[in-house]
């Protein structure tokens, strides 16, 4: 490099570096923001309001934090013990475990869509499908509330395992081997150390499960339908909205789903630098 006027300067090629890197990161951002800004500015306070107070809409909301919330805490019921398993252990078939945890993640959404409902309804032959036998106890999963909870918690849970992963990787392992040694069991290290631990993290794991969970709409689409009153959560509201040409209206639900997205990216940034 060379000195000029006291301070260091960059050499020509680095400095184009610099600037192709910068250039292609505001490009790439200065679209999302345009596509915010978009959004924000097709849709009135009038549409907003209106589409808030709409008894359909209030409906979809209370169902879509319902289900959310409960397919999100499904999600950290299996990413716990799952993540620390893949965290902790090393065994034959590792690797293939990781493979299949990712196999929701990689999938076009349509597809986990159909192929739940190819599992409950034809599997292993429509005469004794899971769907026949719930039905015949009363009980029903596909187009209805409990699809849309299964079809969320088939995604979000590969992304908590994921995010959880990553945590208990960044906690030493030997904690643990001191908890041992001093009398523990590997239950007790697990529940007494690992887990406390690695508590921002689980709730930050939540977070990301509810908000994959939330954007969900191609599954739940094909195995829960997308039913008025009954099986709409917000998502699937833009899309009915849609179908029925009020353009205004999606635009404010759309605008709702921002909202809630970036409030829940807010809330992990502020877990992540706590921590």
């Amino acid at each position: 490099m060379a000195k000029r006027s006291g301070q260091w300067r960059l050499p020509i090629h680095d400095r184009l570096f610099h600037s192709t890197i910068i250039g292609f990161t505001c490009a790439y951002v200065g679209f999302i923001v345009l596509l915010v800004i978009a959004s924000t500015l097709h849709v009135t306070w009038e549409d907003l309001l209106s589409a808030i107070q709409s008894a359909e809409i209030q409906s979809s909301l209370r169902l879509t934090f319902l289900t959310c919330s409960f397919s999100s805490a499904l999600a950290l019921i299996v990413a716990i013990p799952t993540a620390y398993l893949l965290s902790r252990y090393r065994f034959r078939g590792r690797s293939l475990l990781n493979t299949i945890i990712d196999i929701p993640i990689m999938l076009p959404p349509l597809v986990v869509g159909l192929s739940l409902l190819i599992l409950f309804n034809t599997f292993p032959s429509p005469e004794t499908s899971i769907e026949n036998w719930l039905n015949q106890h009363g009980l029903q999963v596909t187009f209805d509330v409990a699809a849309i909870i299964l079809a969320q918690f088939t995604i979000s849970a590969a992304f908590a395992i994921r995010n959880l992963k990553s945590t208990f990787d960044l906690i030493p392992n030997r904690f643990e081997q001191i908890a041992l040694t001093l009398g523990c069991s590997q239950s007790q290290a697990f529940w007494r150390v690992a887990l406390p631990l690695a508590q921002r993290g689980i709730l930050a794991a939540g977070i990301v499960a509810w908000a994959r969970a939330l954007g969900e709409f191609g599954p739940i689409l094909i195995f829960a339908g997308a039913t008025r009153g009954k099986t709409e959560v917000l998502s699937s509201s833009v899309y009915l909205e849609l179908n029925t040409g009020n353009l205004a209206a999606s635009a404010a639900i759309s605008l709702l789903l921002i909202t809630l997205a970036v409030a829940s990216i807010l809330t992990i940034r502020t877990l992540g630098e706590r921590n």
